[in-house]
C-alpha cells in the first residue's frame, strides 16, 4: 500500500555482513513504512564486488599494525554499482568514529534528502583512498568504538525516517521528542494507572487545561535540561 504524493526515501546499505539486517528491518515502525512506500531499503554485500576467489576484501596494512584493512577497490566498485541503480546519485555516508557526531539537526538534515548510501566498515577500517576517492561524509554516534557500522548505519535510517511524513501516527511525537525542539530534552509522561506504589500521576495533566499543561511541560523540559544536559543550554 503505497501514501499517494509522497516519494519514498531509499537507503542503500553496504555491508561485509548484510544478513544482519533482515530481523531490523522486518520490525515495527520501519515495517510498516516499508510496507506504505514510504521508505525504501536496499542491503548490498560488499564482497559481491571483490575479485578474490574466496570474496575476500580486507589485507594487512602496508608498514604493519594489528588487524585488516578493507581494500579501496571492492568498496569503489561496490559504490559506483549501487550509485547507478537509481537516477538519483545521493548522498554517500561512511560510519566512522572520526566523522561528525550525529545529532538532531544532522538527522534533520538528512531527512531532506531522497537518498543515502550508507557504507558499513568493519576491522580496522578503511584504505585511506576509499576516503580520498569517494569523498563521502563521515557520520559517527560518538566517542566509542564499535565493531562495525551497521548499528551506526541502523541508527542513521531510524532516527530520520521518524521525520518522514506518515511515519508516525501523529507528527506531535517527532516534534516534541529530546532535542528536536530548541535542544531541550523531552518532559515527563504518564498513563494509567493515576497511582503506582504511591506515585502519583502530577496533577495539573488530569486538568483538563491545555494551556496549563503546556506549560508544565514546558517548564519540566527545561528544568530536566539544566539537571541533566546543562550544556545544551
Amino acid at each position: 500500500m503505497k501514501d499517494s504524493n509522497l516519494a519514498p526515501i531509499r537507503f542503500d546499505i553496504i555491508s561485509l555482513f548484510p544478513e544482519i539486517f533482515p530481523g531490523y528491518l522486518g520490525e515495527s515502525l520501519l515495517a510498516k513504512a516499508i510496507d506504505r512506500s514510504l521508505v525504501e531499503v536496499h542491503v548490498h554485500n560488499m564482497r559481491d564486488w571483490s575479485k578474490d576467489k574466496h570474496h575476500k576484501v580486507d589485507a594487512p596494512p602496508y608498514g604493519g599494525g594489528p588487524g585488516m584493512l578493507i581494500c579501496v577497490e571492492p568498496v569503489v566498485e561496490c559504490v559506483e554499482s549501487v550509485r547507478a541503480m537509481s537516477d538519483d546519485p545521493g548522498e554517500l555516508l561512511i560510519m566512522s568514529p572520526q566523522g561528525e557526531t550525529l545529532k538532531q539537526a544532522v538527522v534533520q538534515e538528512l531527512a531532506t534528502l531522497s537518498r543515502m548510501i550508507l557504507i558499513c566498515g568493519r576491522y580496522e577500517g578503511f584504505d585511506q583512498r576509499v576516503i580520498d576517492i569517494l569523498q563521502p561524509r563521515e557520520i559517527s554516534l560518538g566517542d566509542f568504538v564499535l565493531n562495525g557500522g551497521e548499528v551506526a548505519a541502523m541508527a542513521i535510517v531510524e532516527s530520520t525516517i521518524r521525520l518522514i511524513p506518515g511515519v508516525l501516527g501523529d507528527k506531535r511525537s517527532s516534534a516534541e521528542d529530546s532535542f528536536s525542539d530548541e535542544a531541550l530534552l523531552e518532559f515527563p509522561q504518564y498513563t494509567r494507572p493515576r497511582e503506582y506504589r504511591g506515585l502519583q500521576v502530577p496533577e495539573i495533566l488530569l486538568s483538563g487545561n491545555h494551556q496549563e499543561i503546556a506549560r508544565w511541560r514546558t517548564a519540566q523540559r527545561i528544568e530536566r535540561t539544566r539537571q541533566r544536559r546543562s550544556d545544551l543550554l
